[in-house]
Order: structure tokens, then sequence, then C-alpha cells
């Protein structure tokens, strides 16, 4: 708890220092610079987070877009997940954020509305949105402005090991129109008739399938800074894994514990002793890896009411523009350059998602083969479902994903009952939210 307020406090600092650095009433940042190219030489930086696939990938990508742009020069950086959010604080805080940053929607509140982000409609004369869905642009808004660029999407869905349905003689139901009732009792059939070799599936346990559930239960996570899901749909969500470790459906509660923290290569679906998992569609290829098979597949979620549109088209990464930078136009032309060039596309791949662009998603999937082209036209197959995009994760809920972790832990070992639990979480994100606003 302390280390948790400690985060809490200095988000709080540095939302003051922010305010002063960037937007908040100074006459400092890119509103007072023209978004215009400049005539000479300009050098801009661009950071992200990453492993060493995407350093190699985006270096290539950007030696391309400096080869279009000679006189433009990309200083580039980059670090592991939790090192680029303090990195980046401390730039912001201090003025020195980069030209060009790429963003996750946990945060996107935070600096969006701290004003430490450009508007990109200043700068739509070098950066085009339009190859994108609207509902999928739409979700790069803080405040009604555009402040950032999703780069790519992220679409839940359930991958298949079809080794495994195979060797146990199962045929999957009629996937289309399956529901939760029908996706448990096929979950089921699998450690039962495996005698617990395998097991069926492991619950939703992120803010992705948070959202999702509350849509199918004809509700909304958020609304603004309020947490807007009755605690009723909350508690039934944080239950599941706890009836999935009962039935067998998670193997037992020890198991979904073990599975909930391992690394992707020591989970059971990745050893090839799960059947199917309730996922981002692009995770199929690294589990196709990990479980070394190729016979996997990956088909729509089930649903509360089959066919209703209550998906969307999650951002997995945005890119935004410092309200800092001194050479907005050249950072937008970047952001354009990897967004919507093909041999950019090419070289990217989907190694941050599946491409926002519908031009360069329709490219990729052309030349694509096996779990790669699964996961990039998964796009086109739940595009039925797909309803108006939800609000984003507002400004002090950045640690969705761990406190439902938390509280669904609490659930299965029996600490608290799931209305209990489910009352002190939206107390726990709401106090949260509002500390930060």
């Amino acid at each position: 708890m302390n280390r948790v307020w400690k985060k809490v406090m200095a988000a709080g600092l540095a939302t003051v220092t922010l305010c002063s650095a960037a937007a908040c009433g100074s006459s400092v940042g890119a509103s007072d610079v023209p978004v215009v190219p400049a005539d000479g030489d300009v050098t801009i930086r661009l950071n992200w987070w990453g492993g060493d696939a995407r350093i190699k990938a985006t270096e290539q990508a950007v030696k391309g877009f400096e080869a279009e742009h000679p006189n433009i020069h990309v200083d580039m950086e980059y670090s592991d997940w939790t090192g680029y959010w303090d990195k980046l604080a401390v730039q912001s805080a201090g003025g020195n954020a980069p030209d060009v940053m790429q963003m996750d929607e946990l945060y996107l509140a935070f600096y969006g509305s701290m004003g430490s982000l450009l508007d990109l409609n200043k700068a739509s004369q070098y950066l085009d949105l339009s190859t994108m869905d609207a509902s999928l642009k739409s979700m790069g808004q803080v405040e009604g402005e555009q402040v950032a660029a999703p780069a790519t999407t992220a679409q839940y869905g359930v991958i298949v090991n079809n080794d495994v349905l195979d060797s146990l003689g199962l045929t999957l139901p009629d996937t289309d129109q399956w529901t939760w009732n029908d996706f448990e009792k096929f979950a089921q059939q699998v450690t039962e008739r495996s005698a617990g070799q395998y097991i069926g599936s492991i619950a939703p346990n992120n803010g992705y399938g948070l959202q999702l559930w509350a849509r199918q239960h004809g509700e909304s996570l958020f609304k603004g800074n309020a947490i807007t899901i009755s605690p009723k749909t909350l508690a039934s969500f944080l239950q599941l894994p706890a009836d999935w470790a009962k039935n067998g459906i998670e193997g037992n509660a020890e198991r979904w514990s073990e599975n909930t923290a391992a690394s992707l290569n020591d989970t059971d679906f990745g050893k090839g002793k799960q059947a199917m998992m309730i996922t981002q569609a692009t995770m199929i290829t690294p589990y196709a890896e990990a479980a070394g098979t190729q016979n996997m597949t990956v088909v729509p979620m089930p649903q509360v009411t089959p066919g209703a549109k209550t998906m969307y088209l999650k951002p997995g990464m945005y890119w935004a523009i410092s309200s800092g930078s001194q050479h907005p136009a050249e950072a937008a032309m970047l952001i354009d350059y990897l967004i919507n060039n093909k041999q950019a596309g090419a070289v990217l791949g989907t190694e941050r998602g599946i491409p926002a662009s519908n031009d360069i998603r329709k490219m990729l999937a052309g030349s694509a083969s096996g779990t790669d082209k699964s996961a990039l036209n998964f796009v086109d197959d739940i595009q039925p479902t797909i309803g108006k995009a939800p609000a984003i994760t507002p400004n002090g809920a950045s640690e969705l994903d761990k406190t439902i972790v938390r509280y669904q832990q609490d659930v299965v070992f029996g600490k608290r009952k799931p209305l209990e639990a489910a009352k002190s979480m939206i107390a726990e994100l709401q106090e949260s939210i509002d500390f930060a606003s």
C-alpha cells in the first residue's frame, strides 16, 4: 500500500510540475510554434518502450523516413516498460519531453489532460488519420482534442490450440453465436476428458476484459472521471476465476494463480497444456511459437447476447507529439510515415500490434500466412460486433490491471466475498481518480 501511495503522490507532484511546464496558462509549448516545416536541417527526438525486435524494426523504419526527408534527423531513445514511464515523467516535468513519444491508453488521459500533448488537428496537413476507423481514431482524444494517433489496434478474442482439441476428439461449437455458458461447458470438457492433463481456459483478468464484460452487460466501465460499472456486474467478473477454478476449467485455484503470474512461455497455454486463451488476437503468434505449434486459430469471444455490438477497436499503442516540441510539423511527418507508409508498414509489421491503418493492415494480410494472417484478418471477422468506442481510462486509474488481479485473488482464495470485493475496488479506484483529477 505504501508503494501505491508513493506512486500516487509522485503523480500528483508531476501534475503540478507539468501544469507549469506545459500548457496550463503558460506561454511555452507548441501552441506558440507555427506548425510548418523548417527551412533548414532539423533534429527531433523519438522515444518508445520495447524489446530488441521493436528496437531493430523501429530503427530501420526511421532510417527510411530520414532517407525521404534528408533535412530531418531523428534521435532515438528507448527503454523497458517501467523505465520508460519513469523517464518520461521526469522529462515532461523538466520541459524536456521527446518530440514524438510512444503512448499507452492507461496513461493517455494523464498526459493529455495536463496539456503536455499537442492537439494533432493542428498538424493535420502533415498527418493523415483518415486511414483508420473513426472509432479507433476517437480513442486518441482527451477532453475533445486529438492528442494521440493510434499506431496499432488490439482486439480480444479466443485463441484456440487445435492440437489439444484434436488429441481429445473435441470440436468447437459455433463460435459466431456462442454464449459464456457454451464456452464454459466446452472448456470443462477439456479438463474432464484429459483428467486434468490439459485445462480449458483462464478467466480474463485485465482492464480490456473488464471493459468488454461491462459492455456485454449493458454498462460501461468509465464515464469521464467516474467509475460507472455496477458493483453487481463487477462482482460477477471478479467471481469468474473463482468459479472456473472450482469447476475445473482453470484446474484449481493454485493453478490459476500460477498462470496469472507466469511469463508467457511458462503459462499452461504457452506450454501447450491449455485449450483456449481469452486474450488479444495478436498474441496468437507468440503463443504458437511458445507451444511449438502452428495449429492455432483465433475466434470471437463468447457474448451474453450473441451478435451484440459490444466489441471495439482498442488502440494497442499510440504516437503522440509533445506540446513543447519546437518542430511539430516534422514530428507529425514522422508519425504519418510510421503509420501510413507502406515501406514502414512492411518493416514494423505486427510487432506493436495490428496496424491502425486499414491500408497497411490489408497489405500485410495479403502476404502473411499462418497465425500472422489469422490475427490480421480477425479485425474483419469481428466487424459485425464492433460498437461505439468507450471512454479511455481516466487519469488516476493506470494501475487498473494490477488492481483487478489483486481483487480477483482475494475472491479466488476466499478473502473477500465477490460483492464486497467489487465495492472496495470501485471505492479504491474512484479515490485514486479523484485524487489525480
